[in-house]
């Protein structure tokens, strides 16, 4: 029986790729990119010369049985997304279930995540927190805001650059225009940037200077009385 290792790979820069990351994908039998593309040029900066496959999430459902029977026939096989943490707002869920429901063991190595260091320095409780990942774009948004008004703890939510300032507006609108804010930008990257305010506050920010790169927004929770 083989094993199944979910791997983390930089979410910008690479001196964040671990030693161990790299010696897994060294000596797996196959490496399950999201772009390989993407992912043959970090293979390539770290002398990695494993056969790649795509697995994305347009692609996952159908092919989790057979990479579930090569598993089982003795195969090692690494899974990485484009950044950070397979499974995390990225495809690797479906595959981890398969392989549990099997009797494959997974191993997930730490490494990079995008919502962390956001986390960590948006100066927001980090003792309690919830990670909400993408919103709904339109079936079901409105449904999610009126539950995460009522949630007490810190939210960290990815939000894309061309939808924030529109996020930030339906902050105000359902969370309040005091609720504080955090938009980290461009984690790890040579431009990265925290902003931090108000929901109104960030919003006219935001509106003056039209946002580039990976976004991570921590929203603190409603304040108990």
């Amino acid at each position: 029986m083989g094993k199944l290792y979910l791997v983390p790979t930089p979410i910008g820069n690479l001196d964040d790729m671990t030693f161990r990351a790299i010696k897994v994908l060294k000596k797996v039998d196959l490496i399950l990119a999201e772009d390989t593309r993407n992912s043959g040029k970090l293979l390539k900066h770290f002398e990695i010369a494993t056969h790649m496959q795509s697995h994305h999430m347009h692609n996952e459902h159908k092919t989790v049985e057979n990479i579930v029977k090569r598993l089982q026939t003795g195969e090692n096989i690494a899974l990485i997304s484009d950044a950070g943490t397979p499974a995390i707002s990225d495809p690797g869920f479906l595959l981890t279930r398969a392989c549990v429901e099997n009797g494959v063991e997974v191993e997930c190595l730490p490494g990079a995540t995008a919502f962390v260091p956001a986390l960590v320095n948006s100066g927001l409780p980090n003792d309690k927190f919830v990670f909400e990942g993408f919103l709904p774009d339109k079936k079901g948004r409105q449904t999610r805001y009126l539950a995460l008004a009522e949630e007490t703890r810190t939210m960290i939510l990815y939000v894309s650059p061309h939808k924030l300032v529109k996020t930030l507006a339906e902050f105000i609108q359902y969370f309040g225009a005091d609720r504080p804010v955090s938009v980290s930008r461009e984690l790890s990257k040579l431009h990265e940037e925290t902003v931090r305010g108000t929901a109104e506050e960030v919003l006219k920010h935001f509106e003056a200077k039209p946002p580039k790169g990976e976004i991570v927004v921590v929203v603190g929770g409603k304040p108990v009385k």
